[in-house]
């Protein structure tokens, strides 16, 4: 009998949903399982909202203390799905527990505040994952499989951005995404640091960085009730505003330990850019390209292609490319959003069955906010700065 491992799950809001339906669907796509994930409790700010979240999201129990679920004895994984500031209070307290843990990212505010639980977590001996999940996506990962095969020969640049317009308009409202006392940044840690975990996944350690960083709308309406509405919905021009103190916009040059270089755009102020996450790297044997809003497709040109063939490619993903015997049987038939949550499921737990930590885990949580951190310390000085290690 397959094994199961019990999940508690602190939040219970967008992330929480898109976290159960791949504890749901996980073992659907991935048979044999690793383990079955069992949706045990869900943990809110409140009774009423638990309650709720656990029955639309299929779990046992709700609750509102996660200093009391995370002790109980029948619960193994702890997933934090809560927003950045009490990331590091939770994933600390569950790792002392003995849990395994799945923190949401930017696994923390700062890079100071992600080592600390990084150290937490060695100390443990639990496995933890951070949840960079666009890594996931069969493109991005057959695009590692093809650099690390030696396909386009050694990386000479990057060059990715991760554009949204969701907060272009300045009559969206003041979600905890624009303070920096609960997120820490903004863009560079809500989106940018996405770009970041590919930069390294595809190229490796970034040394140094040179940033512009820009804040375009410094103030915005107070929403109301509890729920964060993110900037697309409930806009208003009237009633009280609240003080934006995070970052809208960055562009950074980056220098990487092997000698490549590279650049990174980040920003939720692009109108007509909805999630356009993409990257381009080139070698000296061919170049790779690849953009989320078409995430079936990875685009590769090889050097040593006939003259009569030299250009551009598209290779739709599918079965024969990485994930693709657990996803759907025919090549472009479409996967989304929903998909690599379910490989970040499958991973993580195939992880803590075998014991070997997954990647990326605290310790890459820990490095991109250190480059995050980089990239707003050179937005002030506007000069080249060092990424701590």
């Amino acid at each position: 009998m397959t094994k199961k491992l019990n999940v508690a799950m602190i939040g219970g809001g967008f992330m929480g949903k898109a976290h159960a339906m791949a504890y749901a669907a996980m073992p659907m796509f991935f048979w044999p399982a690793p383990a079955i994930p069992v949706r045990k409790v869900l943990v809110d700010v409140n009774k009423d909202l638990a309650a709720d979240g656990a029955e639309r999201y299929g779990f046992e129990d709700s609750g509102a203390d996660w200093k009391a679920v995370i002790i109980r004895k029948d619960i193994d994984v702890i997933d934090i799905v809560t927003p950045n500031d009490s990331h590091a209070e939770i994933a600390i307290a569950a790792l002392k527990a003995g849990k395994h843990v799945i923190c949401e990212k930017p696994l923390a505010r700062t890079g100071a505040e992600a080592k600390t639980m990084f150290e937490a977590a060695k100390r443990s001996g639990s496995i933890h994952m951070v949840a960079f999940n666009y890594r996931r996506t069969p493109g991005v990962a057959l695009a590692k499989k093809f650099i690390e095969e030696g396909r386009i020969g050694a990386i000479l640049n990057f060059r990715g951005t991760y554009l949204q317009d969701w907060s272009a308009d300045p009559n969206g409202p003041l979600s905890w995404r624009f303070s920096k006392k609960i997120a820490g940044s903004g863009t560079v840690g809500d989106i940018g640091t996405h770009v970041v975990d590919f930069a390294r996944y595809l190229v490796g350690e970034i040394s140094s960085v040179n940033a512009i960083v820009r804040t375009h709308i410094g103030e915005r309406p107070l929403q109301a009730g509890g729920l964060d509405k993110l900037g697309a919905s409930d806009k208003s021009s009237n009633g009280p505003k609240g003080k934006v103190d995070v970052d809208d916009e960055m562009i950074a040059l980056l220098k990487f330990q092997n000698g490549a270089v590279g650049s990174i755009e980040a920003t939720r102020n692009a109108y007509g850019r909805n999630n356009f996450l993409t990257f381009e790297t080139h070698g000296t044997k061919g170049s790779i390209a690849f953009n989320y809003e078409r995430m079936d497709e990875l685009k590769v040109m090889f050097a040593d292609d006939p003259a009569d063939a030299r250009g551009f490619r598209t290779i739709y993903t599918g079965p024969a490319h990485p994930y693709g015997y657990g996803l759907w049987p025919i090549s472009a038939l479409g996967i989304g959003y929903g998909e690599t949550k379910i490989i970040e499921c499958y991973d993580f737990f195939s992880a803590i069955v075998s014991g070997k930590q997954p990647s990326p885990n605290f310790e890459d949580g820990w490095r991109v906010s250190a480059i995050a951190d980089a990239i707003l310390e050179s937005g002030v000085t506007e000069r080249w700065v060092s990424v701590a290690n």
